[in-house]
């Protein structure tokens, strides 16, 4: 059960899940990167420290979610905690608030806030009075 972590895929994992093409990184690497040596990059399985450190600058994620990261190990994790049967998940059809009080909440909410709003704009525009007489 000793995997090797592949730390290329992990670059292409992490990037994808960010929404940032191969282009992008190879800008945010520098002059010399293009979208070809990403791409070669990621089916690397091992990456140098170095290099792995500016990625991950680049990307803003953690050098070790590049080492540590096993996406077997999370999908068993996933469908072990999730699945009909786990221990992380429970379903609750009956909630423990009414509906209604709820809604009775968040309309009170509104309204302090609405009545936050107003004082804050009186004070605004009192202040505004204040620096126009000033002048």
């Amino acid at each position: 059960m000793n995997n090797k972590i592949h730390e290329g895929r992990n670059v292409k994992r992490f990037r994808e899940m960010l929404g940032i093409k191969q282009e992008a990184l190879a800008y945010e690497l520098g002059d010399d990167w293009n979208q070809k040596k990403i791409s070669l990059l990621e089916q690397k399985e091992t990456i140098d420290a170095p290099l792995l450190q500016q990625i991950s600058t680049a990307l803003k994620i953690p050098v070790e979610a590049f080492q540590n990261f096993d996406e077997e190990q999370a999908v068993n994790v996933i469908a072990n905690t999730f699945g009909d049967h786990g221990i992380g998940y429970q379903r609750n059809e009956n909630p423990t608030f009414h509906p209604i009080d709820k809604l009775v909440q968040l309309h009170e909410e509104k309204i302090a806030l609405y009545e936050r709003m107003l004082k804050e704009k009186d004070e605004m525009m009192a202040r505004l009075e204040k620096l126009i007489e000033g002048k």
